[in-house]
């Protein structure tokens, strides 16, 4: 579909602030002309879209991706519109591509995700403008704190010197200056799980001119015991002066929202992102394996865990410990699934827990998981159930927490992967709007494209006005659902067929249009008349 001047929705309910109601929708160039019954006044040679009574939502926002190299490919183009998102942000947990080369996050991260096909810069800037004219939706990018360590200090667990750290904090400005949306951090990863809190402070000191935030994949655990992260999210927030993000902060509805009041009472500006799935997905390895493994090179890591003496040691000082994850407890064989290995020999066990796994090859699921990753060189991501299956009136009260913002955790490498991420935001409408009300469409559209636009710095987006840039979707709100599901991860969403970016059709009846108006998204500056980021480089 060729792009033209102007484009009318007609026919829609437009969701706003202010509820839902019958309006035309008039895009001229990228942005909303105007919205209400004298939209089509203006439209004499305008191309017409019917939304035979669809709402016509913005774009939305996932707060937290792991799409920033998979978004090249068709299909994960195809998964993204099909749900209504168009915008992601990248640089998740602390590990991303810039700055550097990408060559230590592509290989410490090859199961999250995966290979940049075309970076071979040195930072966000050359990092966006990749982005550019190749894409259909948006790409923003938070400054990763983990590979920002990594490209001073390595891997090796010590403190940060004097030297180092303003090194480090050069760097984050640097970055900060080119176009990042903030800052994350992996403190279960390596090396950020080597990191203090002051220096991880010290970092977002940068940040504390923009108003941008501190995104924290947070110390502690996610479950009853969340308040050890939490204490340090908000001391880190208050030393440095900057508003904090939590990923995937799926602790109890209850406890949520007592730490979210926690923070508030002590004067930190804290949201947070959770899906509406009960199972987690991450790399093997940080699940199962000692952090120092973890750090190594993978082939050197492989030949250890090869080793008869290495592996006795593992089963008998490290494992044990395996068992008292809050999460997974001592039924951890049952509640891991292989999602992606790399390894053609283990290709079979895709969709398997390590005990079925195990049991075909008759051993028990402590060799099975360290056969896996040795054959894998450590690129492994798994599913991870959990031993109490939350119901949806816990997972609709997290979700309805007026901080909750829309963040898929989508990691699209593996063959059966977790169904997050092609079905979070279609669950996220169906579920917990259409079906259980825990939202309000407009307070659907709040908390999966306002709130993110707002709390990442994304310019004139979020809202369906005239003026902001046309990134909208069109929802059926009797069809919108889901397809992927644990057993069928692949399938797509139903019930939005048409999408537009940047006032161009890239998703029409369902199918991609060919149109790349998309691309990396530098954060909006405060206070700056124009309030739309600047794309790439320009």
């Amino acid at each position: 579909m060729s792009h033209t001047k102007s484009l009318l929705i007609r026919g829609g309910r437009v969701v706003d602030r202010d509820g839902v109601r019958e309006a035309d929708v008039l895009i001229v160039g990228e942005r909303i002309a105007a919205v209400g019954p004298d939209a089509a006044a203006d439209a004499a040679d305008a191309q017409i879209l019917a939304a035979d009574g669809r709402l016509v939502l913005p774009g939305l926002v996932d707060a937290h991706s792991h799409a920033e190299g998979a978004v090249f490919t068709p299909e994960v183009q195809r998964a993204l519109l099909r749900q209504g998102v168009t915008t992601i942000i990248g640089g998740q947990d602390g590990v991303s591509y810039a700055p550097g080369d990408g060559a230590w996050a592509s290989t410490y991260f090859a199961a999250i995700n995966g290979p940049h096909p075309t970076y071979q810069g040195s930072g966000i800037a050359q990092l966006l403008a990749s982005y550019d004219g190749a894409v259909p939706l948006n790409v923003a990018a938070l400054v990763p704190a983990g590979t920002v360590r990594h490209e001073v200090i390595g891997g090796e667990d010590r403190p940060a010197t004097a030297d180092e750290l303003a090194e480090m904090a050069a760097l984050v400005a640097r970055e900060v200056a080119d176009g990042a949306v903030g800052l994350s951090t992996g403190l279960d990863y390596t090396p950020g799980i080597y990191a203090d809190a002051e220096e991880i402070a010290a970092l977002c000191r940068p940040l504390a001119a923009t108003g941008l935030p501190y995104v924290t994949h947070m110390r502690g655990g996610y479950e009853d015991n969340s308040q050890v992260g939490i204490e340090e999210v908000g001391r880190i927030g208050l030393d440095a002066g900057v508003p904090v993000h939590i990923s995937h902060f799926h602790t109890r509805a209850d406890e949520a929202w007592r730490l979210m009041t926690l923070l508030a009472e002590r004067g930190v500006d804290a949201s947070f992102d959770a899906y509406p799935y009960t199972r987690g997905c991450s790399i093997l390895g940080m699940t199962l394996l000692p952090p120092a493994l973890n750090a190594m090179d993978p082939g050197e890591a492989a030949a250890l865990l090869r080793d008869p003496d290495r592996r006795d040691q593992l089963r008998r000082d490290w494992f044990p410990g395996v068992d008292h994850n809050p999460s997974l407890g001592p039924e951890w064989p049952e509640l891991i699934t292989i999602a992606h290995t790399v390894a053609e020999e283990f290709a079979w066990a895709h969709g398997l827990t390590l005990a079925q796994v195990a049991a075909r090859r008759g051993t028990d699921a402590i060799d099975a998981a360290l056969d896996l990753l040795a054959a894998s060189r450590l690129e492994v991501n798994v599913v991870m159930a959990v031993r109490d299956q939350r119901p949806v009136s816990d997972l609709g009260r997290l979700i309805a927490h007026p901080r909750h913002l829309g963040g898929s955790d989508g990691i699209f490498i593996g063959a059966h992967p977790h169904p997050r991420a092609r079905g979070t935001f279609a669950e996220y409408l169906a579920t917990y709007v259409r079906e259980h009300r825990f939202l309000t469409w407009p307070e659907a559209a709040r908390h999966l494209a306002t709130g993110p636009a707002d709390r990442f710095h994304l310019g004139d987006r979020g809202r369906v006005s005239p003026g902001y840039l046309a990134d909208l979707a069109l929802v059926d709100p009797e069809a919108v659902r889901p397809g992927a599901t644990y057993d069928r991860p692949l399938a797509l969403a139903e019930g939005i067929d048409d999408v537009i970016v940047g006032g161009r059709p890239v998703l029409a009846g369902g199918d991609l249009t060919g149109e790349h108006p998309g691309g990396g998204l530098r954060a909006a500056a405060p206070g700056s008349e124009n309030r739309s980021p600047r794309r790439g480089d320009a």
